[in-house]
């Protein structure tokens, strides 16, 4: 049977690199979906000029009307779909210490955009499908210091709730001036962004927890750092070398690997470990 994929966040960067490795592996219509309509028409070009043939739709994470409306796409097209990769992320560099409004707005597209995505597409998920949600080095547990939130975040029984509870507390206190740079490792810098990719990663273990029995496997990842227009010339590596990881947990990966937080070298690294030499550190 044909697969259907979805990759988010797909118009450039690491998101164009998965759905250009995917249309190469997957036998079936891979979605590259973004917001911004004219580049990722573009972006569907510089595939169609390689030879591949990626469908496309536009898909505003941070508007449910939008992640409803490609949902119904889905639904009424195909019946369902069978891989799923939550890319879509942003990092803004102007501020190491953002304010309210910054801070919120990072949140809102890099965690809580996916619980809007949990809402109305996972339902649509295949049995055996596989879902990939990109994580960081900043969504290692290892980024705080605070013991309350390390031993929340470390419940056994972690509900969505629970999640929400931290983050929101993050952004209050940026709001009413209480925001502790101790809180986080590396003296807190981009603490938004450390708190959107632990909350993602967090929530990779609650869904795996919920979709266990329909043997959907649902991991994190860390693909490294890469010379994007995100990561502004932090790393060296390529986003098609990047890819590589998620394209694996994809298309090679046993289904028996679930809930895991796998690093950019394929190691899997334990994310309950917030004494862990794994926090993002140095870069800014």
């Amino acid at each position: 049977m044909a697969k259907v994929a979805v990759v988010t966040g797909a118009s450039k960067g690491l998101g164009f690199a998965i759905v250009k490795g995917l249309c190469e592996k997957l036998e079936g219509t891979v979605y590259l979906t973004a917001r911004d309509e004219n580049r990722s028409l573009a972006a569907v070009k510089r595939l169609n000029d390689l030879g591949l043939k990626p469908a496309y739709h536009r898909l505003d994470v941070t508007d449910e009307e939008s992640v409803k409306e490609f949902a119904h796409y889905i639904k009424t097209n195909h019946g369902g779909f069978d891989v799923l990769v939550n890319n879509a992320a942003i990092l803004e560099w102007d501020k190491v210490y953002p304010d309210y409004e910054a801070a919120k707005r990072n949140v809102e597209t890099n965690y809580k955009s996916v619980l809007k995505i949990e809402k109305h597409l996972y339902p649509l998920l295949r049995d055996c499908a596989r879902v990939v949600n990109i994580s960081s080095s900043c969504g290692h547990l290892s980024n705080l210091r605070k013991k309350e939130w390390i031993e929340a975040l470390m419940k056994p029984d972690l509900e969505t709730e629970d999640i929400n509870k931290f983050v929101n507390e993050y952004l209050e206190s940026v709001k009413n001036g209480t925001f502790n740079e101790a809180d986080f490792a590396d003296e807190g810098k981009h603490a938004e962004h450390r708190v959107s990719k632990i909350a993602l990663t967090a929530l990779t273990m609650v869904q795996q927890r919920k979709y266990r029995g329909r043997h959907i496997s649902i991991n994190a990842v860390h693909p490294g750092l890469m010379h994007t227009d995100m990561a502004k010339g932090m790393g060296d590596q390529d986003p098609d070398e990047a890819a590589k990881l998620v394209l694996y947990l994809i298309t090679e990966a046993s289904p028996n690997l679930k809930g895991v937080f796998l690093w950019h070298n394929k190691k899997i690294v334990d994310w309950y470990d917030p004494e862990g030499d794994y926090y993002c550190k140095g870069l800014w």
